[in-house]
């Protein structure tokens, strides 16, 4: 692979995005049912979309959260679910919005202390090190960003739970207030 002539360069103006109008749009712009452009597109192991394009937006969050949270319990999985984020625009919303609902749905939910950035590796390192001790199971959920899209690891049945809720009304959402959110990992 060549090395781009623009690496090592400053950024140019067309290369920056508004982060401010993309957080908006994740909030505002909600997905219309039935158009396969705004539809949760699943690649490798996650959710890609873009929220200025109708596909990475707070609706298909909750929808994903809550998916996560019904297979979970289908599972028998009660053990504490690890949540990581990233630096990018979208991951501070995206990981509000599975935060409320995760703990509205009574999962108990780790995350980095102090509201910190997580990297994949420390996630699955946390994982594995729960689940050696034995006791409940754990699991996680890794908001991060792969190669030119957002992505939010799920599996293939929290797919299929996914595609299912997203065209329903939103009353089954269950949202938690702020102050039942979850502990802070320290470990």
């Amino acid at each position: 692979m060549a090395i781009d002539k623009r690496a090592g360069q400053p950024a140019q103006q067309s290369d920056l995005i508004n982060v401010a109008q993309l957080t908006a749009q994740y909030y505002v712009l909600k997905p219309e049912v039935g158009n396969a452009e705004h539809a949760v597109k699943f690649g490798t192991s996650g959710h890609r979309g873009s929220a200025a394009r109708h596909n990475f937006n707070e609706p298909h969050i909750l929808a994903i959260a809550q998916a996560i949270a019904e297979d979970r319990a289908k599972n028998g999985i009660t053990g504490p679910c690890y949540v990581g984020k990233d630096t990018h625009a979208l991951s501070e919303p995206a990981f509000i919005s599975v935060l409320e609902v995760l703990t509205a749905n009574g999962v108990d939910v780790i995350v980095q202390e102090n509201n910190g950035f997580t990297p994949t590796p420390a996630v699955s390192n946390a994982i594995l090190v729960h689940n050696k001790k034995g006791g409940p199971l754990a699991d996680g959920i890794v908001i991060t960003r792969h190669t030119t899209r957002r992505k939010m690891v799920v599996s293939s049945t929290i797919r299929q739970t996914a595609a299912r809720l997203i065209p329903t009304s939103p009353k089954w959402w269950k949202t938690a207030p702020t102050n039942c959110w979850p502990r802070a990992c320290r470990a």
